[in-house]
């Protein structure tokens, strides 16, 4: 690194870093030091062997990252070291990794992932690994032990952080010892048992928003989506008996209901209306409804599931906490404890599971 001086390039005075564990602290108040959005979710994180892992943190799609430094070991004691902590956290469940979480971050991890990486965490946590050893300097021997095990598709890697200064300023300088781009073959994922959230066969997350009012769906009993494939599809597999979840996209859940029904084209729709069966075409909403989808194909068409409300209230009383699970899915399966343990409460349902 350098500075110019006029036409002059100067290099900045390399210097040695006070303490290595001043790394440890860099990265656990700043993950992104290493290029990476991450959150950092477990520090000096035991493990069974009784030793402790530096810093373990995740990034958005769910991975995990096991960061370790160097300190004073030798190349095979600090190689051998973050590879035998690799064996460990590949085997961690999702709930495994949410107690560390949970332990670590001082408020719930679902709460702290959205406060990172601006959504909920994804269903599947752990699908693959990340061993990163953070150091000063590394030597010939390291660099060769780490890049023959990435040949061979251990996910393992090297980041080397430089101090430097000029005058009073002090700096970092990062550089990886293998490019993240470069092509060592995929590692094969361990078992996936316990690393996606369980689903209890009954719950299921629904979208209600693209400028249908509520106040309909509301009134009369149903949900619906349309207007391509992406929409339509996901509406026509919820299945009779199914629990749903409703939530308002940028307001928050609004209702829970059991369908009635399976989806049906807007024209054919019928919907509840205390003991009788009723079109929903025929009813006075008063949203606008969507007969030019009737008109297209079946991916295009406006599909409505009839659904029974267990508790369904107006937009203005929408119920939202930071970390609940939300998607662009018009109806997908609701596997997130945290959402589902929040909702149940609220809306005074006590059993999740029935």
């Amino acid at each position: 690194m350098w500075r110019i001086d006029g036409d002059e390039p100067r290099p900045l005075k390399a210097m040695v870093l006070p303490a290595e564990k001043e790394l440890h602290q860099f990265l656990l108040r700043d993950p992104s030091l290493l290029g990476v959005r991450l959150l950092v979710i477990g520090s000096e994180v035991a493990t069974p062997y009784g030793k402790r892992l530096d810093l373990l943190a995740i990034d958005t799609d769910g991975n995990l990252h096991v960061l370790e430094l160097k300190r004073d070991r030798t190349p095979r004691e600090v190689v051998a070291q973050i590879l035998d902590y690799g064996s460990w956290v590949s085997t961690l469940s999702r709930d495994e990794v949410i107690d560390i979480a949970d332990k670590h971050l001082g408020q719930p991890f679902e709460a702290a992932f959205e406060d990172v990486f601006g959504s909920a965490p994804p269903d599947e946590l752990n699908g693959e690994l990340q061993l990163t050893v953070v150091a000063s300097d590394l030597d010939n021997s390291s660099e060769r032990i780490v890049n023959y095990l990435r040949s061979f598709g251990v996910p393992v890697n090297a980041v080397f952080f430089s101090y430097l200064e000029d005058d009073e300023r002090k700096y970092l300088a990062r550089s990886w010892l293998a490019a993240s781009d470069e092509g060592s073959p995929a590692a094969t994922s361990s078992a996936k048992k316990g690393k996606r959230a369980a689903w209890n066969g009954l719950d299921w997350y629904v979208s209600y928003g693209g400028n249908r009012p509520w106040e309909d769906a509301q009134t009369y009993g149903f949900i619906a989506a349309g207007g391509g494939k992406f929409y339509s599809q996901t509406m026509r597999t919820l299945p009779e008996g199914a629990r749903v979840w409703v939530n308002v996209p940028g307001t928050g859940y609004v209702a829970v209901g059991k369908t009635l029904a399976p989806a049906r084209r807007w024209a054919e729709a019928l919907v509840k209306v205390g003991d009788d069966w009723v079109r929903l075409s025929e009813q006075d909403l008063v949203g606008t409804p969507h007969p030019h989808f009737d008109d297209a194909d079946d991916d295009m068409a406006e599909w409505v599931v009839p659904v029974e409300w267990l508790d369904a209230r107006p937009e203005t009383e929408a119920y939202w906490q930071k970390g609940m699970f939300a998607s662009q899915h018009s109806a997908c399966k609701l596997r997130q404890e945290f959402t589902l343990e929040r909702l149940a409460d609220h809306f005074g349902i006590e059993n999740k599971g029935e």
